[in-house]
């Protein structure tokens, strides 16, 4: 969401003292009219760590979207869409012959993906059946031609976690200064003018759309917010905690300052 003009309370983008301080990229550039995704992200994201190496520099990844993080990293899924005329179709085999039937189809075709998907997770069933109808390939095979950054360069994942009480204090108090920043002006000020699906996502926007349309007070948007933001840190060590080759650094327990000398001496030692 950091790509968004317009949009540096609700995307907490790094403001201009500490962009003078660290050179940033990919911040608040983008109009909040335009679609973004992993994988325009993962383009121009490969072409400034390639300029930054070139320039004998470390480059930097940081932020919380896990998406953007493993399509990076691990590449991106190759797919051509959708077919909404198949998945109806199989929607329909499903309510005639039942979700089993339609998993042993896929076994047959792609016994690797069947092994993984549940036959009731019917989403990613149809999904694989479709990728199949498409592609002509099957979703295995295809996962097997993706490329991120791990196959080109070393690569050191570090993750920041607090105990839940103070990322819980320190999320309420971000929140807090949000809305006396001017939270409200921004997202009134970005209603004004039409917004892409995506930038209608960001944090902040419906929870303060709400309280500009009159359906709840302010205090009631501001603790919706809190709440929703602390249900999205959730979901982001639910997304992360599975990947071994992150490296957790409790700030409570090893502060700021030893928690950067970890990082850079795990970096150092790679060169």
């Amino acid at each position: 969401m950091q790509a968004y003009k317009g949009m540096d309370i609700m995307s907490q983008a790094p403001s201009g003292a500490e962009q003078k301080k660290v050179k940033h990229h990919l911040i608040t550039f983008l109009s909040a009219k335009k679609e973004y995704s992993a994988a325009s992200f993962c383009g121009m994201a490969e072409k400034i760590i390639r300029d930054i190496l070139k320039r004998g520099k470390t480059p930097v990844v940081t932020g919380g979207s896990g998406l953007y993080v493993k399509a990076l990293i691990d590449g991106i899924f190759p797919s051509k869409g959708k077919n909404p005329a198949l998945r109806k179709k199989l929607r329909l085999e499903v309510s005639e012959k039942g979700a089993l039937s339609l998993h042993k189809k896929l076994e047959k075709i792609d016994p690797i993906s069947a092994r993984k998907i549940h036959p009731n997770d019917l989403k990613r069933v149809i999904r694989a059946l479709e990728i199949h109808e498409l592609e002509k390939k099957t979703k295995s095979d295809l996962k097997k031609e993706t490329m991120g950054i791990k196959e080109k360069y070393d690569i050191d994942m570090f993750g920041l976690t607090a105990g839940r009480e103070k990322l819980y204090r320190r999320i309420n108090g971000r929140v807090d200064s949000m809305f006396r920043a001017g939270l409200v002006r921004e997202v009134k000020k970005l209603t004004k003018s039409k917004m892409s699906v995506t930038s209608r996502q960001a944090l902040g926007f419906k929870q303060v759309s709400g309280y500009l349309s009159g359906d709840y007070s302010l205090e009631k948007a501001k603790e919706t917010l809190k709440r929703d933001t602390r249900r999205l840190a959730k979901r982001q060590l639910t997304w992360f905690r599975p990947d071994r080759r992150i490296t957790w650094l409790d700030l409570s327990r090893v502060g700021k300052a030893r928690a950067v000398r970890i990082m850079v001496n795990t970096i150092k030692g790679r060169a």
